[in-house]
């Protein structure tokens, strides 16, 4: 080898280590970023001996696609396990204390109480404020609801503005990726930038990306909808500022086109709109439904024949099927002692005197009688409240728990598969992308075992050259 050879040789090596230590260092200054993937100088022989020609992104694209679809259906699940939650709190927490069938079960028995000494002020006085909380909590658990559902609804509105924010980001990368590319300049850190971008918009709509040429990606939701192609496509929704049973919320639309709501415990939901819709439009409106049909079950079982309403009335709602019967529901004032009442007339008749003549009022007990009959009577339910269409008003109240626990329970299995498998991918992605410390640190090692035989050769060339030298005198 001629000493200019070496020289070149020794130069060339000095270039790689360097520039090989410029990635490792800047490996290392990233190692707990999440959104960094790992860069490697790729080394190649060339007519000067090996020279490094590319920086190499770790990457997994079969990896990043399922953590996409993982961060998705997490995202969705977890919405709607929240919202079920929430509904589960409005009755009272693990033991349903304020649901409308434990304040049921407590007025048929006190009811039943009274009709055996119907003579008893004080026994009146109990049924009639069981009652009330009957009704208040038909109230209570109405206006809950409707304060979910416009709760979700200005998530929706909050989703979508971020998901046009995160769209035309988005594009910007985008542009760089492409536009370097076709360049041959470094577009690496535009790809890291753009790879978060997909994992944020992955949470709030299910994203399919597909790698065009100078990778340019074209974005697609899970059904298929344009979501970004050259240009972000417009995402759109109209909220609404308040909310009651009668009132439907907007869609969310995609290009024009419609996002679909997720669908049962395990939701099919990906991302939180499709989530939030379901919990909105689905989950909510159904147990309000229930809550209604329990409303007007309780109204009938009380009126006093050809339906004249007694205890409990539909506090001037056109008709008992109208939606939203069990937020205005309330009991007859003429039964409670406090708004000057007397308690006493639901023994003998709200609206009319059932038991006249002798013997006395106060030893009657068929009204009393009768409505706790009733009670136990089986009656037809709407369909569309999801459960039992024929059961008695206790069965039923006590099945609209059963639906909204048997949902939030399917939920929340889901739930927990769904983010294992999100951790799982994660961590499989993370190990192929990841900065490990170790490595690079064992890499600089090498590097500097490298730079030591670069320099030693250079001594080596300047000693012969020094000898050269002296030897021509």
């Amino acid at each position: 080898m001629s000493l200019s050879a070496a020289m070149k040789t020794a130069q060339s090596s000095f270039s790689n280590v360097g520039l090989q230590s410029a990635v490792a260092s800047k490996n290392i200054a990233n190692a707990s970023n999440p959104n960094y993937a790992r860069r490697a100088a790729i080394l190649a022989t060339a007519s000067s001996g090996a020279t490094v020609v590319d920086t190499q992104r770790a990457q997994n694209e079969a990896l990043l696609k399922q953590n996409l679809l993982s961060i998705s259906k997490s995202s969705g699940q977890d919405i709607l396990l929240s919202g079920l939650t929430q509904m589960k709190m409005m009755l009272g927490g693990e033991d349903y204390e304020l649901a409308p069938s434990t304040y049921l079960a407590k007025l048929r028995d006190d009811l039943q109480t009274f009709a055996d000494k119907p003579s008893e002020v004080s026994l009146a006085e109990t049924v009639v404020a069981d009652a009330i909380d009957v009704a208040n909590s038909l109230n209570n658990t109405s206006n809950a609801l409707q304060k979910l559902r416009a709760e979700a609804d200005a998530d929706i509105n909050t989703a979508v503005v971020e998901l046009n924010r995160l769209l035309k980001e988005f594009t910007t990368y985008n542009d760089r990726v492409r536009q370097g590319t076709a360049a041959g300049t470094d577009v690496n850190d535009a790809l890291d930038q753009r790879d978060k971008l997909l994992t944020e918009i992955s949470a709030i709509v299910g994203v399919t990306a597909v790698n065009r040429t100078n990778n340019d990606l074209a974005l697609y939701t899970s059904d298929g909808t344009v979501l970004f192609e050259t240009v972000p496509r417009t995402v759109s929704f109209q909220s609404t500022t308040t909310f009651t049973a009668a009132v439907d919320g907007n869609q969310v639309l995609i290009d024009g086109v419609p996002v679909q709501a997720g669908d049962g415990g395990n939701t099919s939901a990906q991302g939180s709109i499709a989530a939030l819709l379901q919990v909105r439009d689905y989950v909510a409106p159904t147990f309000q439904k229930q809550l209604d049909e329990i409303a007007r079950g309780v109204i009938e079982v009380f009126s006093e024949g050809a339906g004249i309403e007694g205890l409990f009335s539909s506090n001037g709602l056109p008709a008992v099927t109208d939606p939203g019967l069990a937020a205005v529901i309330k009991v007859d004032s003429r039964v409670i002692s406090s708004a000057g009442g007397d308690p006493s007339l639901l023994r003998d008749g709200i609206n009319s005197i059932v038991n006249p003549g002798s013997p006395p009022l106060a030893s009657f007990s068929e009204l009393l009688n009768g409505y706790a009959t009733k009670l136990e009577e089986p009656m037809a339910f709407d369909a569309a409240a999801a459960i039992e269409t024929d059961a008695t008003l206790l069965s039923f109240s006590t099945s609209s728990v059963g639906w909204l626990e048997q949902i939030r329970s399917a939920a929340t299995t889901a739930g927990d598969d769904k983010s294992a498998l999100l951790g799982r991918t994660q961590e499989a992605l993370l190990n192929v992308t990841a900065v490990s410390l170790d490595e690079e640190l064992a890499l600089l090692l090498d590097l500097e075992q490298s730079y030591k035989a670069s320099a030693k050769l250079v001594a080596a060339v300047d000693e012969m050259i020094t000898a050269l030298l002296q030897a021509a005198g």
